[in-house]
């Protein structure tokens, strides 16, 4: 690969980084939220007016509408190219939070946050990896990945204080005005850096195209196929549990934090952000030394011990400083997860249906984050604690680290780009 094929694959990886930047701004949810309580309860003829028990319903279908619509905008990145569905991305996101800007009506918000943003980000985030992934070699699919799927991670450092801010400040009708506006022009203006490699391109250290050996080396699984294969079934539950357990942990991190820790817990949730995008980069390193099997097991075995470190950690008087770091490693371990389940599915079925392919896969966040977290609420309402929830994710994980020695490893490096 050239200097200047080189600068353009970096060039396409950070616009991709960049988008995830902005679609971050799933995780100020707890911040609207707490905003639309705050209205209910003040019951003024202007305020929300919404039943307490279903404020978090836009929250959890905008994250199962996510996963889905990875299918459907992978399948166009596919058909159409990253640019123009990532820019189609953007602009669901956009309308999602103007409808919410202008209403505080239930039915609504559903509409505009729920299944619109929701929506975009499958659209926008399903085709920021991609692209990036064909224009380098097979010994950096972990690194790229790890890098393009960093930027959701972070993304928690500044949405938080940013949307604190303007909610303060202006309320959050104009707050989500404008996000509405100014995340419309961030993602579809980046999108336009989101190309493909010209047809034939092939990387530095891989066999040229249309040769016998390129031609030997290709795997180009159609979802048919994908649906067929063991391996799929094995990642998916993997990745059901290990992004379920992480989601469980990351939507109460707070709450457990502020016992020990009171107006300081948001320390917590911005070291937890830091973790979930340094385990991104560094898994996706990891995974390309090692493998990516063996990076999976150790981080689903490393998770499950922070399972068991958490029921002891965050029971009575916790220390705050284990709480951190407690939330650095989960945070870590969550991210991990991002980053490897795409490198599988260039090593495993190749780049040429990659977008629905890892949509198809991705659909585990989705529910993973649905039954798990739900599961974590019924425990703790029956037990008062997330000790059993602990225990729970622990046995899961370890029966996902062992089904997970059922994949065929590949070497990375025999995956040639599809043409």
């Amino acid at each position: 690969m050239g200097q200047t094929d080189s600068n353009k694959g970096w060039l396409v990886a950070l616009s991709g980084t960049f988008i995830n930047l902005a679609l971050g701004i799933l995780y100020a949810w707890s911040i609207f939220k707490q905003a639309i309580t705050d209205s209910v309860k003040a019951a003024g003829p202007n305020d929300f007016a919404w039943d307490k028990v279903a404020i978090n319903d836009p929250y959890a279908l905008a994250c199962l509408a996510f996963a889905f619509a990875m299918i459907i905008g992978g399948r166009l990145q596919d058909r159409i190219g990253p640019r123009f569905t990532a820019m189609a991305g953007g602009a669901l996101v956009g309308s999602g939070f103007l409808i919410c800007s202008q209403t505080t009506s239930y039915g609504l918000w559903i509409l505009g946050y729920g299944v619109l943003f929701g929506m975009g980000m499958g659209f926008a985030y399903g085709s920021a990896t991609p692209p990036a992934l064909k224009w380098f070699p097979p010994s950096k699919t972990g690194l790229v990945a790890g890098i393009v799927v960093a930027g959701f991670g972070l993304a928690p450092i500044y949405i938080a204080p940013l949307s604190t801010y303007l909610i303060g400040e202006f309320g959050i009708h104009n707050a989500m005005l404008y996000f509405g506006i100014g995340f419309t022009v961030v993602v579809c203006g980046l999108a336009n850096m989101l190309q493909n490699p010209p047809a034939g391109y092939v990387p530095a250290g891989m066999p040229a195209a249309g040769s016998a050996a390129s031609a030997a080396a290709a795997i180009n699984l159609s979802p048919a196929q994908l649906l067929k294969t063991l391996e799929f079934y094995l990642l998916w539950f993997a990745f059901f549990i290990g992004s379920g357990a992480g989601l469980m942990v990351i939507g109460s991190i707070a709450g457990m934090a502020k016992k020990s820790m009171g107006a300081n817990a948001f320390i917590a949730v911005a070291v937890m952000a830091i973790g979930n995008a340094g385990g991104r980069v560094i898994a996706g390193l990891l995974s390309d030394k090692i493998g990516r099997r063996n990076t999976l097991i150790l981080v689903l075995l490393f998770q499950a011990s922070l399972m068991l470190a958490a029921t002891v950690i965050t029971t009575g008087e916790s220390s705050p400083i284990l709480l951190v770091l407690l939330a650095s490693f989960i945070g870590f371990n969550y991210g991990a997860n991002l980053c490897l389940f795409p490198s599988f599915t260039k090593d495993l079925w190749g780049l040429k249906n990659f977008g629905i392919n890892y949509g198809c896969l991705f659909t585990a966040w989705g529910i993973g984050g649905l039954i798990l977290v739900r599961l974590a609420e019924m425990l703790k309402a029956s037990s008062g604690d997330f000790i059993s929830s602990f225990y729970t994710a622990c046995g899961l994980l370890v029966l996902a680290a062992i089904l997970t020695l059922g994949i065929k490893a590949r070497k990375p490096e025999v995956v040639a780009p599809a043409e």
